[in-house]
């Protein structure tokens, strides 16, 4: 087009001069043309709402709403505060990479508040009035089992983080946590390799997760000849470990296993210092398969240090993918902050099932069902996961001990993954 061929303007209007009138014509064709590519990956990135979403889930065009329930308040809030950081930090993530299937992820936050009857009631909450596309969320196994029926009856998913007892295997759970062969059975199978162990001391607080898992753990030290010389358990939210304390004393074992939770772990380990019971001498040697970074920072590096842990991830491991992560996690959540096993699990949750969604081109919990079995992480910051066909994650049993500042040195890992096992044998 030629200036010329324009219409002849009035008198008071202004003629833009021919090299910026081609200029304003190339930009608007720029511009249009880039609207268009915009459009096209669009299209692409995100599929029709009626394609992804044909069960009514809160899915629109832009958006897509998952739940995080964790206890915020109470006992457990010492240990489940971390997973909660974790799982925003990883939907953040998620989210400045371009989101699921083009949707940015929008979550709604409930507490358990410690309480198992909560968990039920926030789970059928973000199920039925929330309709959430999955939900993040428990630690204890008695909040889990709290929320297991709830999520069977309305189809909802849960991505639970804790290492558990195992015993359990639900098409509406992906266990992201190490189940009791992964943990219980290698943890104890290296203290009596490696330390010479032969008498036990079992601790728990008295709920499902340490009752089930001292059962399993007591079977199995005394399959192998050795012997369990005491076993007790106290409430959640116990502050009085002095009786127990003195059996111990009394009963010298080589080895207190203990699996106390929450925030009843500030007082025993101090009692237990307080008693004279020094865990860098190892006489007896405490193994714990309860406590994280996340609970030492209660307790205070000095009154663990010594002890070891049986886990499948600490903050101290060494490979370029966990560094990252420390550093992200930090940076988010500031540099006085630490992650433990359960944190660490609760960050892989919404990696698992953006990846699972994609695979299913779906956010329909039936179709994200069946493509979970061999869904990889390969950035996960323990190292490389995969969901198994029975939802649990193939993972290493690592061994720590803690130090006076609050990490563990990594002393052990099993050189390969342990497949999941839910349901042992025997």
């Amino acid at each position: 087009m030629n200036i010329r061929d324009l219409p002849q303007p009035h008198s008071n209007m202004k003629i833009p001069s021919p090299g910026r009138f081609h200029q304003a014509c190339l930009k608007a064709k720029l511009l249009a043309i880039a609207g268009l590519m915009m459009a096209a990956n669009t299209a692409i990135a995100a599929p029709a709402t009626s394609v992804v979403n044909t069960t009514g889930l809160a899915v629109t065009d832009n958006s897509v709403k998952v739940g995080i329930l964790h206890s915020s308040t109470g006992t457990m809030a010492i240990s489940e505060t971390g997973s909660i950081q974790a799982e925003k930090l990883a939907i953040e993530q998620i989210n400045a990479a371009g989101g699921v299937l083009g949707r940015k992820i929008e979550y709604v936050q409930e507490d358990g508040a410690s309480d198992w009857p909560t968990f039920a009631e926030k789970a059928r909450k973000l199920l039925v009035s929330d309709k959430v596309a999955a939900i993040f969320g428990g630690w204890t196994s008695a909040s889990r089992k709290a929320m297991l029926p709830v999520l069977e009856q309305y189809n909802g998913m849960l991505y639970y983080p804790t290492f558990y007892e195992g015993l359990e295997q639900s098409p509406n759970v992906i266990y992201t946590g190490q189940e009791a062969t992964q943990q219980i059975i290698s943890g104890i199978d290296w203290v009596v390799k490696n330390k010479h162990a032969k008498t036990f001391y079992l601790l728990g607080s008295d709920y499902i997760w340490p009752r089930t898992a001292n059962k399993i753990a007591r079977h199995h030290i005394e399959k192998v000849g050795l012997k369990v010389v005491g076993e007790d358990y106290y409430p959640l939210g116990n502050t009085q470990f002095n009786s127990v304390i003195n059996k111990i004393k009394l009963k010298k074992p080589d080895v207190i296993y203990a699996i106390v939770v929450g925030g009843s772990n500030v007082a025993f380990y101090k009692q237990l210092k307080a008693a004279g019971i020094d865990m860098t001498q190892e006489k007896p040697l405490l193994l714990t398969i309860s406590v994280t970074e996340d609970e030492i920072r209660g307790i205070g590096g000095e009154n663990i240090v010594g002890a070891y842990a049986s886990m499948k991830y600490f903050q101290s491991m060494d490979n370029p993918e966990n560094k990252s992560f420390v550093a992200a996690f930090k940076k988010r959540w500031g540099n006085d902050m630490v992650i433990g096993d359960v944190t660490q699990a609760a960050y892989l949750g919404p990696w698992l099932w953006k990846a699972a969604v994609e695979k299913a081109g779906s956010f329909d919990v039936d179709k994200i069902r069946k493509a979970s079995p061999g869904i990889e992480f390969k950035d996960a910051p323990e190292g490389y996961v995969r969901i198994h066909d029975n939802h649990h994650l193939w993972s290493k049993t690592v061994i720590g001990r803690a130090r006076a500042d609050g990490q563990y040195d990594v002393i052990y890992q099993t050189p390969e993954l342990i497949e999941p096992n839910p349901f042992p044998k025997d």
